[in-house]
């Protein structure tokens, strides 16, 4: 089984004007393992296939991320910033299934 160190980025909305809502991104860096490690391409609409894993990470979660695990938005792992598809909660752990490239706002390190 792999390791893994990254960050994983927590998304809030906030009204940044009147009517106005962005994302507000916290990153927080993690400890964990790899426990699945798939790669699938699919047939899009654009010129190149899209990529998407199917991998699954499994983070020992702290307290913030108990109790924010619904603001996930992405995970940076080899380098590349992955949407979290799924998250499921394994008390002291969290499992996170990633899907596609994220292409969103990031944040900065906490």
């Amino acid at each position: 089984m792999a390791r893994f160190f990254g960050e994983i980025g927590y998304g809030v909305r906030i009204e940044s004007a009147p009517g106005v809502w962005k994302d507000s991104i916290t990153e927080k860096s993690y400890y964990g393992d790899v426990i699945r490690n798939t790669k699938q391409n699919q047939d899009g609409q654009s010129v190149n296939d899209d990529i998407t894993v199917g991998n699954s990470i499994s983070i020992v979660a702290d307290e913030y991320a108990g109790l924010h695990f619904l603001a996930i938005r992405y995970i940076r792992w080899l380098g590349v910033l992955w949407t979290v598809a799924n998250v499921d909660v394994q008390h002291p752990r969290l499992v996170l299934r990633l899907g596609a490239k994220y292409n969103g706002p990031i944040g900065t390190p906490v």
